[in-house]
Protein backbone atom coordinates (compact mmCIF):
# COMPACT_ATOMS: atom_id res chain seq x y z
CA UNK A 1 0.00 0.00 0.00
CA UNK A 2 1.22 3.47 -1.45
CA UNK A 3 0.49 6.83 1.05
CA UNK A 4 -1.65 9.44 -1.14
CA UNK A 5 0.80 12.71 -1.87
CA UNK A 6 -0.99 16.04 -2.00
CA UNK A 7 0.69 18.36 -3.81
CA UNK A 8 0.76 21.76 -2.19
CA UNK A 9 0.91 25.31 -3.77
CA UNK A 10 4.17 27.16 -4.10
CA UNK A 11 4.94 28.93 -0.18
CA UNK A 12 8.00 30.05 1.41
CA UNK A 13 8.79 28.19 4.96
CA UNK A 14 10.54 31.11 7.49
CA UNK A 15 12.42 29.60 10.41
CA UNK A 16 13.07 31.75 13.42
CA UNK A 17 15.81 29.80 15.56
CA UNK A 18 16.45 28.14 12.55
CA UNK A 19 20.13 27.15 14.05
CA UNK A 20 18.55 25.35 17.14
CA UNK A 21 17.85 22.35 18.33
CA UNK A 22 13.67 21.60 16.77
CA UNK A 23 14.84 23.81 13.62
CA UNK A 24 17.56 20.80 12.85
CA UNK A 25 15.93 17.76 14.26
CA UNK A 26 12.83 18.01 13.32
CA UNK A 27 11.57 20.54 11.09
CA UNK A 28 14.71 20.34 8.46
CA UNK A 29 14.41 16.49 8.14
CA UNK A 30 10.59 16.74 8.26
CA UNK A 31 10.65 19.15 5.02
CA UNK A 32 13.16 17.11 3.16
CA UNK A 33 10.78 14.13 3.67
CA UNK A 34 7.64 15.44 2.32
CA UNK A 35 10.38 17.02 -0.65
CA UNK A 36 11.48 13.28 -1.05
CA UNK A 37 7.93 12.33 -1.38
CA UNK A 38 7.48 14.43 -4.17
CA UNK A 39 4.50 17.08 -2.35
CA UNK A 40 7.08 20.10 -2.58
CA UNK A 41 6.33 22.13 -5.83
CA UNK A 42 9.79 22.85 -7.59
CA UNK A 43 9.19 26.54 -6.39
CA UNK A 44 9.15 26.42 -2.48
CA UNK A 45 11.51 28.07 -0.72
CA UNK A 46 12.77 27.72 2.97
CA UNK A 47 14.61 30.41 4.69
CA UNK A 48 16.62 29.97 7.74
CA UNK A 49 16.83 32.80 10.54
CA UNK A 50 18.60 33.41 13.49
CA UNK A 51 21.25 36.12 15.08
CA UNK A 52 23.99 34.08 14.05
CA UNK A 53 26.37 35.34 11.02
CA UNK A 54 26.46 32.93 8.24
CA UNK A 55 26.73 32.44 4.71
CA UNK A 56 23.94 30.61 2.54
CA UNK A 57 26.53 28.29 1.97
CA UNK A 58 27.32 27.42 5.55
CA UNK A 59 23.74 27.10 6.64
CA UNK A 60 23.18 25.18 3.98
CA UNK A 61 26.13 22.94 5.03
CA UNK A 62 24.16 22.45 8.91
CA UNK A 63 20.99 21.67 6.91
CA UNK A 64 22.52 18.73 4.62
CA UNK A 65 24.32 17.62 8.09
CA UNK A 66 20.49 17.58 9.68
CA UNK A 67 19.29 14.97 7.11
CA UNK A 68 22.12 13.13 6.96
CA UNK A 69 21.89 12.18 11.20
CA UNK A 70 17.88 12.24 10.94
CA UNK A 71 16.94 10.72 7.93
CA UNK A 72 17.77 7.17 7.03
CA UNK A 73 20.41 7.04 4.36
CA UNK A 74 17.98 4.42 2.32
CA UNK A 75 15.57 7.49 2.04
CA UNK A 76 17.74 10.22 0.96
CA UNK A 77 19.06 9.46 -2.48
CA UNK A 78 21.76 11.74 -3.08
CA UNK A 79 19.79 13.90 -6.02
CA UNK A 80 16.71 14.52 -3.62
CA UNK A 81 19.20 16.17 -1.04
CA UNK A 82 21.18 18.24 -4.06
CA UNK A 83 17.26 18.95 -4.83
CA UNK A 84 16.51 19.71 -1.32
CA UNK A 85 19.06 22.31 -0.84
CA UNK A 86 18.84 24.17 -3.52
CA UNK A 87 15.88 25.43 -1.46
CA UNK A 88 18.15 26.58 1.45
CA UNK A 89 18.64 30.10 2.40
CA UNK A 90 19.65 32.14 5.45
CA UNK A 91 19.27 35.84 6.53
CA UNK A 92 20.75 36.68 10.08
CA UNK A 93 18.16 38.72 12.20
CA UNK A 94 17.81 39.43 15.49
CA UNK A 95 14.56 38.53 17.08
CA UNK A 96 14.90 42.06 20.06
CA UNK A 97 16.65 44.14 17.66
CA UNK A 98 16.21 45.77 14.28
CA UNK A 99 19.72 44.71 13.04
CA UNK A 100 19.17 42.13 9.77
CA UNK A 101 15.43 42.57 9.30
CA UNK A 102 15.59 44.86 6.21
CA UNK A 103 17.78 42.32 4.84
CA UNK A 104 14.75 39.59 5.84
CA UNK A 105 12.32 41.91 3.45
CA UNK A 106 14.41 42.45 0.87
CA UNK A 107 14.87 38.25 0.48
CA UNK A 108 11.03 37.67 0.91
CA UNK A 109 9.89 40.84 -1.31
CA UNK A 110 9.62 38.46 -4.55
CA UNK A 111 7.50 36.30 -2.85
CA UNK A 112 5.00 37.96 -1.84
CA UNK A 113 2.48 36.55 -3.84
CA UNK A 114 2.82 33.53 -2.18
CA UNK A 115 2.30 31.97 1.22
CA UNK A 116 4.58 32.71 3.53
CA UNK A 117 4.68 30.60 7.10
CA UNK A 118 6.75 32.14 9.80
CA UNK A 119 7.65 29.62 11.98
CA UNK A 120 8.78 30.66 15.51
CA UNK A 121 11.04 28.13 17.07
CA UNK A 122 12.39 29.83 19.84
CA UNK A 123 11.56 30.51 23.05
CA UNK A 124 7.51 32.21 23.85
CA UNK A 125 9.44 35.55 25.49
CA UNK A 126 10.43 36.52 21.27
CA UNK A 127 6.80 35.15 20.16
CA UNK A 128 5.82 39.11 20.66
CA UNK A 129 9.19 41.14 19.40
CA UNK A 130 9.31 39.14 16.31
CA UNK A 131 6.30 39.12 15.54
CA UNK A 132 6.06 43.18 16.29
CA UNK A 133 8.97 43.36 13.85
CA UNK A 134 7.33 41.33 11.27
CA UNK A 135 4.36 43.99 11.21
CA UNK A 136 6.89 46.73 11.28
CA UNK A 137 9.02 45.41 8.69
CA UNK A 138 5.31 44.59 6.28
CA UNK A 139 6.26 40.98 6.60
CA UNK A 140 2.35 40.55 7.87
CA UNK A 141 0.50 40.46 4.66
CA UNK A 142 -2.97 38.89 3.62
CA UNK A 143 -0.53 35.53 2.46
CA UNK A 144 1.25 35.62 5.93
CA UNK A 145 0.93 32.90 8.54
CA UNK A 146 2.94 32.46 11.95
CA UNK A 147 3.46 29.06 13.88
CA UNK A 148 4.46 28.98 17.01
CA UNK A 149 5.71 25.80 19.53
CA UNK A 150 4.99 24.95 23.28
CA UNK A 151 4.68 26.55 25.23
CA UNK A 152 2.53 29.80 25.04
CA UNK A 153 3.50 31.56 28.35
CA UNK A 154 4.32 30.10 32.06
CA UNK A 155 0.81 30.77 33.12
CA UNK A 156 -2.61 32.07 32.42
CA UNK A 157 -1.11 35.61 32.57
CA UNK A 158 1.58 35.27 30.14
CA UNK A 159 -0.21 33.22 27.93
CA UNK A 160 -2.61 36.21 28.06
CA UNK A 161 0.44 38.50 27.15
CA UNK A 162 1.93 36.74 24.66
CA UNK A 163 -1.44 36.01 22.61
CA UNK A 164 -2.12 39.49 22.75
CA UNK A 165 1.28 40.45 21.08
CA UNK A 166 0.52 38.13 18.46
CA UNK A 167 -3.07 39.52 18.13
CA UNK A 168 -1.67 43.12 17.43
CA UNK A 169 -0.06 41.69 14.27
CA UNK A 170 -1.58 38.43 13.27
CA UNK A 171 -5.82 37.75 13.22
CA UNK A 172 -6.65 34.40 15.01
CA UNK A 173 -6.99 32.91 11.55
CA UNK A 174 -3.78 33.25 10.48
CA UNK A 175 -2.55 32.15 14.04
CA UNK A 176 -1.20 28.26 14.37
CA UNK A 177 -0.05 27.58 17.95
CA UNK A 178 1.57 23.83 17.28
CA UNK A 179 1.06 20.33 19.41
CA UNK A 180 3.06 17.81 17.47
CA UNK A 181 1.07 15.19 19.74
CA UNK A 182 -2.00 15.99 17.47
CA UNK A 183 0.19 15.62 14.26
CA UNK A 184 0.46 11.27 14.89
CA UNK A 185 -1.14 9.40 13.13
CA UNK A 186 -2.41 7.54 15.91
CA UNK A 187 -3.89 10.62 17.62
CA UNK A 188 -6.15 11.73 14.66
CA UNK A 189 -6.84 7.70 14.30
CA UNK A 190 -8.77 8.36 17.44
CA UNK A 191 -11.35 10.41 15.68
CA UNK A 192 -11.71 7.80 12.89
CA UNK A 193 -12.36 5.36 15.21
CA UNK A 194 -14.44 6.99 17.86
CA UNK A 195 -16.66 8.97 14.70
CA UNK A 196 -16.25 5.97 11.90
CA UNK A 197 -17.26 2.99 13.65
CA UNK A 198 -20.36 2.09 14.67
CA UNK A 199 -18.85 -0.23 17.25
CA UNK A 200 -17.42 2.68 19.66
CA UNK A 201 -19.30 5.53 19.40
CA UNK A 202 -23.01 4.56 21.52
CA UNK A 203 -20.41 3.06 24.19
CA UNK A 204 -18.18 6.25 24.39
CA UNK A 205 -19.69 7.05 28.18
CA UNK A 206 -20.13 6.77 31.28
CA UNK A 207 -22.45 4.28 31.52
CA UNK A 208 -20.09 1.72 29.85
CA UNK A 209 -16.65 3.33 30.15
CA UNK A 210 -14.87 2.76 33.61
CA UNK A 211 -12.27 5.08 33.40
CA UNK A 212 -9.44 5.99 31.08
CA UNK A 213 -5.94 6.38 31.63
CA UNK A 214 -3.49 8.66 29.89
CA UNK A 215 0.45 8.26 30.25
CA UNK A 216 3.12 9.89 28.45
CA UNK A 217 6.56 8.13 29.86
CA UNK A 218 9.83 9.33 28.59
CA UNK A 219 12.83 7.43 29.97
CA UNK A 220 15.88 10.50 29.13
CA UNK A 221 15.67 12.63 31.75
CA UNK A 222 16.18 16.17 31.22
CA UNK A 223 19.80 15.63 29.46
CA UNK A 224 20.88 19.35 28.09
CA UNK A 225 17.19 20.98 29.14
CA UNK A 226 17.81 21.18 32.86
CA UNK A 227 18.01 25.17 33.06
CA UNK A 228 14.54 25.40 30.84
CA UNK A 229 12.90 22.34 32.69
CA UNK A 230 13.78 23.80 36.24
CA UNK A 231 11.52 26.81 35.39
CA UNK A 232 9.07 24.56 33.86
CA UNK A 233 8.44 21.41 35.23
CA UNK A 234 6.19 18.17 34.19
CA UNK A 235 2.90 20.14 34.51
CA UNK A 236 3.44 22.95 32.69
CA UNK A 237 6.14 21.15 30.36
CA UNK A 238 3.46 18.31 28.87
CA UNK A 239 0.24 18.76 30.40
CA UNK A 240 -1.26 21.65 30.03
CA UNK A 241 -0.77 21.06 26.71
CA UNK A 242 0.13 17.55 24.99
CA UNK A 243 -1.86 15.65 28.11
CA UNK A 244 -4.98 17.88 28.12
CA UNK A 245 -5.52 18.00 24.22
CA UNK A 246 -5.15 14.11 24.56
CA UNK A 247 -7.79 14.38 26.80
CA UNK A 248 -9.85 16.67 24.96
CA UNK A 249 -10.07 14.19 21.58
CA UNK A 250 -11.38 11.46 23.77
CA UNK A 251 -13.93 13.20 25.77
CA UNK A 252 -15.42 15.82 23.08
CA UNK A 253 -18.67 15.30 21.97
CA UNK A 254 -19.23 14.88 17.81
CA UNK A 255 -18.50 17.74 15.76
CA UNK A 256 -21.16 18.42 13.20
CA UNK A 257 -18.26 17.82 10.90
CA UNK A 258 -14.66 18.52 11.13
CA UNK A 259 -14.24 21.90 9.77
CA UNK A 260 -10.93 23.54 12.31
CA UNK A 261 -13.49 25.40 14.14
CA UNK A 262 -16.09 23.12 14.80
CA UNK A 263 -13.50 20.42 15.97
CA UNK A 264 -11.97 23.01 18.37
CA UNK A 265 -15.41 24.16 19.87
CA UNK A 266 -15.99 20.58 21.16
CA UNK A 267 -12.19 20.64 22.94
CA UNK A 268 -12.93 23.82 24.15
CA UNK A 269 -16.16 22.36 26.24
CA UNK A 270 -14.17 20.02 27.60
CA UNK A 271 -11.82 22.33 28.96
CA UNK A 272 -14.26 24.02 30.28
CA UNK A 273 -15.45 21.50 31.75
CA UNK A 274 -12.92 19.91 33.86
CA UNK A 275 -13.76 19.53 37.50
CA UNK A 276 -11.14 22.16 39.95
CA UNK A 277 -8.33 19.94 41.02
CA UNK A 278 -8.07 19.24 44.95
CA UNK A 279 -4.83 18.35 46.90
CA UNK A 280 -5.65 14.76 46.77
CA UNK A 281 -6.12 14.30 43.67
CA UNK A 282 -2.67 15.22 42.66
CA UNK A 283 0.74 13.08 42.99
CA UNK A 284 4.60 15.06 42.08
CA UNK A 285 7.22 13.77 42.20
CA UNK A 286 11.48 14.02 41.35
CA UNK A 287 13.73 11.42 40.28
CA UNK A 288 16.72 10.06 42.14
CA UNK A 289 19.45 8.37 40.59
CA UNK A 290 18.76 4.78 39.54
CA UNK A 291 19.07 2.88 36.29
CA UNK A 292 17.96 3.39 32.90
CA UNK A 293 18.68 1.11 29.68
CA UNK A 294 21.10 -0.85 31.51
CA UNK A 295 22.92 1.60 32.69
CA UNK A 296 23.39 4.11 36.06
CA UNK A 297 21.69 7.44 35.25
CA UNK A 298 22.05 10.59 37.63
CA UNK A 299 19.15 11.83 39.86
CA UNK A 300 17.44 15.22 38.93
CA UNK A 301 19.35 17.16 41.14
CA UNK A 302 23.19 15.74 39.68
CA UNK A 303 21.96 16.82 36.59
CA UNK A 304 20.72 20.14 37.09
CA UNK A 305 23.75 20.74 39.41
CA UNK A 306 22.04 22.15 42.19
CA UNK A 307 21.57 20.75 45.76
CA UNK A 308 17.34 21.06 46.17
CA UNK A 309 14.89 21.96 43.60
CA UNK A 310 10.61 22.09 43.84
CA UNK A 311 10.63 21.22 40.28
CA UNK A 312 8.48 18.23 39.69
CA UNK A 313 9.89 15.53 36.99
CA UNK A 314 6.67 13.54 37.33
CA UNK A 315 2.99 14.38 37.70
CA UNK A 316 -0.10 12.31 38.01
CA UNK A 317 -3.38 13.26 38.30
CA UNK A 318 -6.98 12.21 38.40
CA UNK A 319 -8.95 14.13 36.50
CA UNK A 320 -13.08 14.43 36.32
CA UNK A 321 -15.54 15.71 34.10
CA UNK A 322 -18.39 17.73 34.74
CA UNK A 323 -20.97 16.86 31.72
CA UNK A 324 -23.46 13.90 31.45
CA UNK A 325 -21.35 12.26 28.96
CA UNK A 326 -18.57 11.94 31.91
CA UNK A 327 -20.15 11.85 35.16
CA UNK A 328 -18.43 10.08 37.27
CA UNK A 329 -16.13 8.34 34.86
CA UNK A 330 -12.14 9.07 36.71
CA UNK A 331 -9.34 10.28 33.62
CA UNK A 332 -5.97 9.23 35.19
CA UNK A 333 -3.54 11.51 33.89
CA UNK A 334 0.48 11.06 33.79
CA UNK A 335 3.87 11.92 32.68
CA UNK A 336 7.29 12.02 33.78
CA UNK A 337 10.75 11.72 33.07
CA UNK A 338 13.35 8.82 33.52
CA UNK A 339 10.35 6.10 33.81
CA UNK A 340 10.61 2.36 32.98
CA UNK A 341 10.12 3.10 29.73
CA UNK A 342 9.46 5.25 27.05
CA UNK A 343 5.64 5.37 26.04
CA UNK A 344 2.70 7.01 25.16
CA UNK A 345 -1.15 5.84 25.23
CA UNK A 346 -4.46 6.39 25.89
CA UNK A 347 -6.02 3.24 28.07
CA UNK A 348 -9.79 2.92 27.55
CA UNK A 349 -11.41 0.36 30.11
CA UNK A 350 -14.84 0.05 29.73
CA UNK A 351 -16.86 -1.44 32.46
CA UNK A 352 -16.65 -5.20 33.52
CA UNK A 353 -19.71 -7.29 32.16
CA UNK A 354 -22.12 -7.59 35.53
CA UNK A 355 -21.75 -10.99 36.21
CA UNK A 356 -19.95 -13.81 34.91
CA UNK A 357 -22.26 -17.08 33.64
CA UNK A 358 -18.65 -19.32 33.30
CA UNK A 359 -17.93 -20.27 36.77
CA UNK A 360 -14.87 -19.79 39.45
CA UNK A 361 -13.26 -22.85 37.03
CA UNK A 362 -13.23 -20.68 33.87
CA UNK A 363 -11.13 -18.22 35.34
CA UNK A 364 -11.67 -14.16 36.01
CA UNK A 365 -13.06 -11.99 32.98
CA UNK A 366 -11.30 -9.09 32.30
CA UNK A 367 -12.97 -5.95 31.71
CA UNK A 368 -12.27 -4.86 27.81
CA UNK A 369 -9.74 -2.42 27.03
CA UNK A 370 -9.06 -0.01 24.15
CA UNK A 371 -5.20 1.15 24.50
CA UNK A 372 -4.51 3.72 21.64
CA UNK A 373 -0.72 4.29 21.28
CA UNK A 374 0.80 6.96 20.55
CA UNK A 375 4.61 5.96 20.89
CA UNK A 376 6.64 3.47 20.07
CA UNK A 377 4.80 1.49 17.54
CA UNK A 378 2.35 3.38 16.54
CA UNK A 379 -1.17 1.37 16.54
CA UNK A 380 -3.99 0.09 18.59
CA UNK A 381 -4.72 -2.63 20.18
CA UNK A 382 -8.75 -4.32 21.52
CA UNK A 383 -8.41 -6.52 24.69
CA UNK A 384 -11.15 -8.77 24.57
CA UNK A 385 -11.81 -12.41 26.58
CA UNK A 386 -11.99 -15.43 24.62
CA UNK A 387 -11.91 -19.23 24.78
CA UNK A 388 -8.86 -21.32 25.41
CA UNK A 389 -8.07 -23.21 22.65
CA UNK A 390 -8.36 -27.01 24.18
CA UNK A 391 -10.81 -29.52 25.15
CA UNK A 392 -11.40 -30.11 29.24
CA UNK A 393 -14.20 -26.98 29.74
CA UNK A 394 -14.58 -23.59 29.59
CA UNK A 395 -11.58 -21.58 30.15
CA UNK A 396 -11.01 -17.76 29.74
CA UNK A 397 -8.11 -15.33 28.85
CA UNK A 398 -7.61 -11.40 27.71
CA UNK A 399 -6.26 -11.51 24.17
CA UNK A 400 -5.85 -8.46 22.25
CA UNK A 401 -7.01 -7.55 18.40
CA UNK A 402 -3.79 -5.86 17.49
CA UNK A 403 -3.41 -3.36 14.65
CA UNK A 404 0.13 -1.88 14.17
CA UNK A 405 0.36 0.85 11.65
CA UNK A 406 4.40 -0.37 10.28
CA UNK A 407 2.90 -3.89 10.05
CA UNK A 408 -0.70 -2.96 8.47
CA UNK A 409 -0.05 -0.07 6.01
CA UNK A 410 3.68 -1.27 5.28
CA UNK A 411 4.68 2.58 4.36
CA UNK A 412 6.86 4.78 6.35
CA UNK A 413 5.14 6.52 9.43
CA UNK A 414 5.34 10.39 8.85
CA UNK A 415 6.41 12.61 11.46
CA UNK A 416 4.06 14.70 12.74
CA UNK A 417 5.56 18.24 11.97
CA UNK A 418 5.72 17.18 8.03
CA UNK A 419 1.68 16.63 7.84
CA UNK A 420 1.32 19.98 10.31
CA UNK A 421 3.95 22.00 8.39
CA UNK A 422 1.73 21.48 5.38
CA UNK A 423 -1.39 21.85 6.96
CA UNK A 424 -0.43 25.25 8.00
CA UNK A 425 0.13 26.35 4.20
CA UNK A 426 -3.15 24.40 3.23
CA UNK A 427 -4.74 27.02 5.59
CA UNK A 428 -6.19 24.03 8.02
CA UNK A 429 -6.27 25.03 11.41
CA UNK A 430 -8.06 21.54 12.81
CA UNK A 431 -5.39 20.14 14.65
CA UNK A 432 -3.97 23.60 15.95
CA UNK A 433 -4.80 24.92 19.35
CA UNK A 434 -6.76 28.19 19.69
CA UNK A 435 -6.31 31.15 21.71
CA UNK A 436 -9.54 30.50 23.80
CA UNK A 437 -8.33 26.57 24.36
CA UNK A 438 -5.06 27.62 25.57
CA UNK A 439 -6.00 29.85 27.91
CA UNK A 440 -9.03 27.66 29.15
CA UNK A 441 -6.01 24.84 29.70
CA UNK A 442 -3.90 27.37 31.80
CA UNK A 443 -7.14 28.41 33.75
CA UNK A 444 -7.15 24.90 34.99
CA UNK A 445 -3.54 24.31 35.53
CA UNK A 446 -3.01 27.67 37.30
CA UNK A 447 -5.35 26.98 40.72
CA UNK A 448 -3.10 24.07 40.94
CA UNK A 449 0.62 25.36 39.88
CA UNK A 450 -0.62 27.92 42.85
CA UNK A 451 -1.54 25.06 45.70
CA UNK A 452 2.28 24.11 44.39
CA UNK A 453 3.70 27.55 45.79
CA UNK A 454 2.18 27.49 48.65
CA UNK A 455 2.87 23.81 49.63
CA UNK A 456 5.48 23.24 51.94
CA UNK A 457 5.60 19.70 50.56
CA UNK A 458 8.42 18.42 48.11
CA UNK A 459 8.09 16.61 45.23
CA UNK A 460 8.35 13.22 46.14
CA UNK A 461 11.53 11.20 45.18
CA UNK A 462 10.95 7.92 43.16
CA UNK A 463 13.92 6.09 41.42
CA UNK A 464 15.36 6.42 38.26
CA UNK A 465 14.15 3.26 35.67
CA UNK A 466 10.66 2.83 37.58
CA UNK A 467 7.43 4.18 37.39
CA UNK A 468 7.25 6.60 39.74
CA UNK A 469 6.54 7.62 43.22
CA UNK A 470 4.49 5.04 44.88
CA UNK A 471 2.09 7.42 45.70
CA UNK A 472 1.17 7.28 42.15
CA UNK A 473 0.14 3.75 42.51
CA UNK A 474 -2.18 4.63 46.04
CA UNK A 475 -3.92 7.70 43.25
CA UNK A 476 -5.18 4.85 41.28
CA UNK A 477 -5.55 1.81 43.68
CA UNK A 478 -7.51 3.76 46.45
CA UNK A 479 -10.27 3.31 43.55
CA UNK A 480 -9.58 0.05 43.56
CA UNK A 481 -8.07 0.34 39.61
CA UNK A 482 -4.44 0.10 38.79
CA UNK A 483 -1.95 1.77 36.11
CA UNK A 484 -2.27 -0.43 32.91
CA UNK A 485 1.75 -0.64 31.99
CA UNK A 486 1.16 -2.88 29.38
CA UNK A 487 -1.30 -5.52 30.98
CA UNK A 488 -3.98 -6.89 29.64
Amino acid sequence: MTSRVIPVEPFVLVVFGATGDLSRRKLIPAMFQRDADGQLPDAAEIFGVSRGQLSDDEFVAQAKAAVEEHVPASERPAEIVERFLKRIHYVAADATGDEGWAELATALKPYQDRVIVFYLATGPALFGPICERLGRFNLAGENARVVVEKPVGKDGESAHAVNQAIAQVFPEDRVYRIDHYLGKETVQNLMALRFANGLFEPLWNAAHIDHVQITVAESLGVEGRAGYYDTAGALRDMVQNHILQLLCLVAMEPPAHLAADAVRDEKLKVLRALKPMESQDWVRGQYRAGASAGGPVPGYLEELGQPSSQTETFVALKAEIENWRWAGVPFYLRTGKRLAERVSEIVITFRPVPHSVFGKGAGPVMANRLVIRLQPDEGVKLWLMIKDPGPGGMRLRPVSLDMSFASTFNVRNPDAYERLVLDVVRGNQTLFMRRDEVEAAWAWVDPILEAWSIAPDAPKPYTAGTWGPSAAIALIERDGRTWADGAP
